[in-house]
């Protein structure tokens, strides 16, 4: 089940970019005791992963400069890191003759760059750049350290690699920012403008970036300094999704749920939560005893670039608040679920085109449960050329037999990710004989359900905090949709048919549980009706 709206190459870039730059400041310190005077600040090109990745947030760029301790990275940032690494080598491979720069020591690597230049080295590997500036009136030693150096006739080429496939202002203005300030420690450190700058991408596409000088860089490492001296933190809401990747999610998460504050409630939005923290509205209670719906639904915040009201989200976000002050939930309508003798839980997990020349679906799980339930009905992708049309017919001959079995039941799922991907695969390989349609046509949105009769004292509506809010407990320790991706990816690269199966069977036995967590979700919700007076 792929829910987050975090994509995995965002992941990566905070996780790959962070151990790298810290492993090679580790490098220097011991050679570099001047950097660690208090009067100096140090700026890193990856400071621009920090702020943007895996969400934008202020809050982790202040932790991370007082070196707060983060989670450890997970399985599916270990395998995400192997994978950057990876494909900058292979990407290294085709460049011919190069110095390679990586894993020495910072300051010898500093001078070794300038060395490289100046004897025209045609490829120079993890090269690095320092350079001393004053930034809003401070001394700052800014560091960057591109993949790669390319001498091209007359002149350097910086070129960083990244997993991203989509390198645009839009999707990674992170790189362009951190490519733009290579661009800027070159011409500081050797005196010219480098000839180009560019992005190795996900795609093994060359993509050209506009070099503006570094201006558009330095304006946002002023704000990025700004952040780094605050003398404490300010505030900065948490949320699901936006937090459901950051090293600090924990530390973050725990803060705010002592201090019951306001965006732990759905609904909240970041924006509203700062306008509520501004006018001195903090917590439920506050909320609660400050605004009715009439009020709240007046009350104004930044969206984009204008000012717009709550409006009719005014009322669900006031009674979240008192069902989580209250710590019960509340009832809102009878359920719109029909009354059939049995139901398909349908879960599928998938993998994004970061990994993937697909938007692939590695794995379509169903499972009947009700009066006549059957066995777990996975349908896998193979790992061969055709593996993921293979899975895709797999899955049409499983929905195909359900229909000749119990006729037109209900495909339950949880979010719009199912019927996302039922309509992309129609398109993609074709629909034998209409299947794919009538399971559209059959599909059950249980979220949309669940929203529309229940208000319950949780910060999300993820299945994973319903589940464990209805009591379904699962038997594995490690699971999730990143984990899952992890553990296909590792499957895909085995050549161990022992270890491929031990692995695939971890990822069935998730899936199963996801469709079992689906249908005790749905049989809670089913029962429920609302109190009359």
């Amino acid at each position: 089940m792929r829910r987050r709206t975090v994509t995995v190459s965002h992941v990566f870039e905070t996780v790959y970019q962070r151990k790298r730059i810290d492993e090679l400041w580790i490098v220097g310190y011991s050679a570099r005791i001047r950097l660690l005077r208090s009067d100096i600040v140090r700026m890193i090109a990856s400071d621009f992963m920090t702020y943007y990745r895996p969400s934008l947030c202020e809050m982790r760029v202040f932790l991370r400069h007082r070196g707060e301790k983060e989670a450890e990275p997970s399985a599916f940032d270990q395998v995400l890191n192997r994978l950057g690494i990876q494909h900058e080598k292979q990407h290294l491979a085709t460049l011919g003759a190069y110095v390679d720069l990586s894993g020495v020591a910072f300051d010898v690597r500093v001078r070794k760059t300038l060395e490289a230049i100046t004897n025209r080295a045609a490829v120079i590997y993890q090269p690095a750049f320092q350079v001393s500036t004053t930034i809003s009136g401070t001394i700052v030693e800014i560091v960057g350290m591109p993949d790669f150096l390319i001498f091209d006739d007359d002149g350097y080429v910086i070129r960083d690699s990244k997993m991203s496939r989509h390198i645009d202002q839009d999707n990674h203005p992170e790189i362009l920012l951190q490519v733009g300030l290579y661009g800027w420690l070159f011409e500081k450190a050797c005196g010219t403008r480098p000839k180009g700058i560019q992005v190795h991408s996900g795609t093994n596409e060359i993509v050209d970036i506009p070099y503006d000088g570094g201006t558009s860089a330095l304006r946002k490492l002023e704000r990025l300094l700004a952040l780094k001296q605050l003398p404490q933190e300010q505030y900065e809401p948490v949320g699901w999704s936006k937090c459901g990747g950051c090293g600090f999610n924990e530390r973050c998460w725990a803060q705010a749920e002592a201090e019951s504050d306001v965006a732990l409630i759905p609904d909240v939005d970041q924006s509203l939560a700062k306008a509520l923290h501004e006018i001195g509205v903090c917590t439920r209670e506050e909320l609660l005893t400050v605004f009715n719906v009439t009020s709240l639904s007046k009350l104004k915040r930044l969206v984009g670039s204008q000012q717009q009201k709550v409006g009719k989200k005014a009322e669900r976000i006031l009674l979240f608040a008192d069902a989580m002050e209250k710590r019960q939930e509340n009832i809102l309508a009878v359920p719109a679920i029909s009354p059939l003798p049995n139901y398909v839980m349908f879960d599928l997990e998938g993998m994004p085109p970061q990994f993937d020349e697909l938007d692939r679906i590695y794995l379509w799980g169903m499972q009947v449960f009700g009066a006549k339930p059957t066995e777990f009905m996975p349908s896998v992708a193979g790992f061969g050329t055709n593996g993921d049309k293979e899975g895709w017919f797999s899955f049409l001959g499983n929905a195909e037999r359900l229909f000749r079995d119990y006729g037109d039941l209900l495909f339950v799922h949880w979010a719009p990710y199912e019927k996302t991907y039922l309509d992309r695969y129609i398109k993609r390989y074709g629909d034998v004989d209409g299947i794919a349609t009538r399971v559209k046509a059959n599909l059950l949105d249980l979220l949309t359900v669940a929203r529309d009769s229940v208000v319950l004292p949780v910060p999300s509506f993820s299945l994973k905090v319903i589940e464990k809010y209805v009591g379904y407990t699962r038997t594995q320790t490690a699971y999730g949709g990143d984990w899952s991706m992890a553990m296909f990816i590792e499957a895909t690269e085995t050549s161990d048919e022992a270890k491929r199966n031990e692995l695939m069977g971890e990822i069935l036995k998730y899936n199963s549980e996801d469709l079992e967590a689906t249908w005790a979700v749905f049989q809670w919700l089913r029962a429920k009706r609302p109190q009359t007076t």
